[in-house]
């Protein structure tokens, strides 16, 4: 019995990632529930009621397997955004530049996919020449 209101854990932006599952894909079932930090991270750990699958809330994301701190990881890609050079994101924040193009590289992976899946058939009637390069 546990004393006071119980912690409700917002799972509705989550989906079952194991391709075997019923609820693959689908987003908002309610078939997620939290299950705790495992050895007390700072991600947690979901459970679809489905598949009895495991998977972390980062599953999909650029922080998927990080060590690193994420205010580290997103100020170092914003670093690199607005065009600090690899060696120099590295000396700021003190880790080995391959670590840094590793990052650098996710990330673009994810924006690739993101742009194939959020930026279909854009119709526009004028485009700048470095809008299109970005």
């Amino acid at each position: 019995m546990t004393r006071g209101r119980r912690r409700q854990v917002d799972t509705t932006s989550h989906f079952c990632p194991h391709a075997a599952c019923s609820y693959y894909g689908r987003v908002g079932f309610g078939n997620l529930r939290a299950n705790g930090h495992p050895t007390g991270r700072r991600w947690r750990q979901l459970v679809c009621l489905g598949c009895h699958g495991y998977f972390l809330e980062t599953h999909g994301t650029p922080f998927h397997g990080k060590q690193v701190d994420p205010d580290t990881l997103v100020w170092a890609l914003a670093a690199l955004a607005e065009g600090l050079g690899i060696r120099a994101v590295a000396r700021v924040f003190e880790v080995d530049p391959n670590t840094v193009l590793t990052w650098l590289v996710e990330a673009a992976e994810h924006l690739e996919a993101f742009s194939r899946f959020g930026l279909q058939d854009v119709h526009v009637e004028q485009v700048q020449m470095d809008e299109l390069f970005a």
